[in-house]
Order: structure tokens, then C-alpha cells, then sequence
């Protein structure tokens, strides 16, 4: 396998230009100007600006930044809804740039699903043919991809609303059916589009629970898009954040909010939850010796744990296998939390 192919996702250095002239503000961008000042000075608008990630299979990848950040002109490159300006985009090793027109057809239909912020649902199918909708564009029979469907639908929780129409849905149920609709087509890579952001808070919070119960089960590949810190750090292995279109800063949640580079960064990390943010495996005792009641994946945060406490004065911690790998103590949860409040507020 070459380097290439580890990656399921990789976007190289994809700058877009929105205008009439895009290479025009490219050279500008290349001399160094600032997004604003080739903006000032052709009308043209910088939407992605020499931007890298590399998604490895069975990740959750997060895009994270604020509104204008660049985050779902990005996303929209993956499946070339948008084509770049200049740059490279692959997908297991293919260039999806270099795609002809049936090819691409035929990439969006089996390969790739994507999650939509506006759920993107069918008004006049039933919940059950709109989940059932992608395997139709792929050609499977009525029989089978009702089949299919059927079994997503009971996966995320709707099993009685199958002949229901949409707007007989609440927001967070037209949620669940388009990412049934996602799961359907079987893809080994998902995209989501600020899928959760309008969702009510606890109804969000619970379809965050929900993808990554299911994550867990099927191991999917997805690149998530949010404005919400608090979601990345939830959902995400690992996080590139946007400002102005450019990454800013890319790495694993605990670095992010324990290191921030930038002062864009740093407004994010400010009031965050550092608990959500610490895996356990980070700060755990390695001490197997000693028998525990009860044990966590070594992947749990640390506000997974700190209910545990009031039965458990430590708690184990086991790898993927189930191995047991360390164990964790609240007094260690309470140290490093302090600590690392400290290294993010006063600096080294």
C-alpha cells in the first residue's frame, strides 16, 4: 500500500476562489496577501485557502470553525460538488479531480454518503423509501432496498414511522432519517454536513450519542462538520479547526484545547470543557496489579469516568482486545484537570 492509499481522505493543499478571475487571486494569495486584502483588491472571495487534512480509515475527522470559516466549502470538495481552484483530493489513492463524469456518478453512488445540515429528505416518499432513496439511484430492487432500509430504520430508532411522511417528523427524527438514508448505501466513508446544528440542544446531544454508539459498532470513516467546539470535542479523534478559510490548527482533542497555537484557538479553548477533552489512557496509572470492579476503553474522557467515582476509588482501563491497560482514580482526574487548567490559563 502506498502512503496514498492509508489515507481514506486526502485533501493536498486545495485552495478555492470564488470570481470570475480565480487565478488572478491565487497569485495574490501565493505573494502573500491576506484573504481580505485579495478580496479589496479584485472582489474575488477566498473561500479555502491552501488547506491539508488527511482522514484515516475509521476516523472520526472534524472540520471545525465558525460561520464563513470555509468548513462546508470544504467538505463539498470531498465529492466535488465544488471543484478547487488549484490542489489535490483523493479517496483511498484516487484522484477524485481526475474523475470523468460517469465515474464520478458512479463514486457518489457506491462509494461515498453524505449527511446533510438541511436533512435534504423527499416531502412526498414515506420515511422508509427516503432511507431506501440512494439504493434506488444504485438500481437495487424494491424488495431488497426496502430490506435495507427496514434494518437502518430500526438501527437508529424509528422503527413504527416507516410510512410516515416528513414533515409528520420532529427535527431530530428527519435527522435519524437521513442518516439511515447514509447508513443505507453501505459506504466506507461518510460525510456530514453541520448534520446535528439544527437540532435542539438535547436532541442534539443525543444524536451525538447515537453516532458514536453506531461508530462503534460499524467503524466507519467521517468527516464532520461543526461551529460547535464543545460537539468536535465530543464526537472527534481528531480536529482541524478553519479561521479565514486556512487550518489554523490540526491534532488530537486534548492537544487542541491543552495546546492551543493560535489566538483563534485559544478563544475556543478558553471556556471549554477539559473533562470532555482528556482521554484517560493520557493520564491513567499503569498499574495493573491491582484488581477493579469495573473498567473503561481506554478511549473514555474523562467526564465518561467522573460519575464512576461515587461506587469506585479507581477504575480500570482496558485497550480495544479488552486487555486491561491501567486504572484510573478520581484524585488523578482532579489533578490533571488543574493542571492543565493552569498550563491553558497562565502559559508556560
Amino acid at each position: 500500500m502506498s502512503q496514498r492509499e492509508k489515507y481514506a481522505i486526502e485533501i493536498k493543499n486545495v485552495t478555492k476562489i470564488f470570481g470570475p478571475d480565480p487565478q488572478s487571486a491565487l497569485d495574490l494569495l501565493k505573494k502573500g496577501k491576506s484573504k481580505a486584502k485579495v478580496q479589496a483588491e479584485t472582489g474575488h472571495v477566498v473561500g479555502i485557502n491552501d488547506v491539508s487534512i488527511h482522514v484515516e480509515p475509521g476516523q472520526v475527522y472534524v472540520v471545525m470553525g465558525l460561520s464563513g470559516s470555509g468548513k462546508s466549502t470544504l467538505i463539498r470538495h470531498v465529492i466535488r460538488l465544488i471543484d478547487p481552484t488549484s490542489g489535490e483530493i483523493y479517496v483511498h489513492g484516487t484522484d477524485v479531480l481526475g474523475m470523468s463524469l460517469p465515474e464520478l456518478r458512479e463514486f457518489r453512488r457506491t462509494r461515498i454518503a453524505m449527511v446533510f445540515q438541511k436533512f435534504g429528505l423527499l416531502p412526498h416518499r414515506s420515511v422508509i423509501d427516503n432511507v431506501a432513496y440512494g439504493l434506488e439511484v444504485r438500481g437495487i430492487g424494491k424488495q431488497e432496498r426496502r430490506m435495507a432500509a427496514q434494518r437502518w430504520i430500526d438501527t437508529v430508532g424509528l422503527s413504527g414511522y416507516e410510512e410516515s411522511q416528513p414533515h409528520h417528523l420532529s427535527g431530530g427524527q428527519q435527522q435519524r432519517v437521513g442518516l439511515a438514508r447514509a447508513l443505507s448505501m453501505d459506504t466506507d466513508i461518510i460525510l456530514m454536513d453541520e448534520a446535528f446544528s439544527a437540532l435542539d440542544p438535547l436532541i442534539r446531544s443525543g444524536m451525538q450519542d447515537e453516532l458514536l454508539k453506531l461508530q462503534a459498532e460499524l467503524n466507519k470513516t467521517i468527516l464532520f462538520i461543526t461551529h460547535d467546539f464543545d460537539e468536535a470535542l465530543k464526537i472527534g479523534n481528531r480536529i482541524a479547526i478553519l479561521n479565514d478559510g486556512a487550518v489554523v490548527q490540526e491534532g488530537r482533542p486534548e492537544d487542541i484545547v491543552l495546546n492551543p497555537t493560535d489566538p483563534h484557538v485559544e478563544q475556543f479553548v478558553a471556556d471549554v470543557n477539559k473533562a470532555r477533552a482528556i482521554h484517560v489512557h493520557t493520564i491513567m496509572d499503569v498499574d495493573v496489579s491491582e484488581s477493579c470492579e469495573f473498567s473503561v476503553p481506554d478511549t473514555a474522557r474523562c467526564e465518561d469516568v467522573l460519575p464512576l467515582f461515587a461506587d469506585h476509588e479507581w477504575v480500570g482501563v482496558v485497550d480495544s482486545e479488552g486487555n486491561r491497560v491501567g486504572r484510573i482514580s478520581a484524585r488523578r482526574v482532579i489533578k490533571a484537570l488543574a493542571r492543565y487548567h493552569k498550563a491553558v490559563t497562565t502559559g508556560p
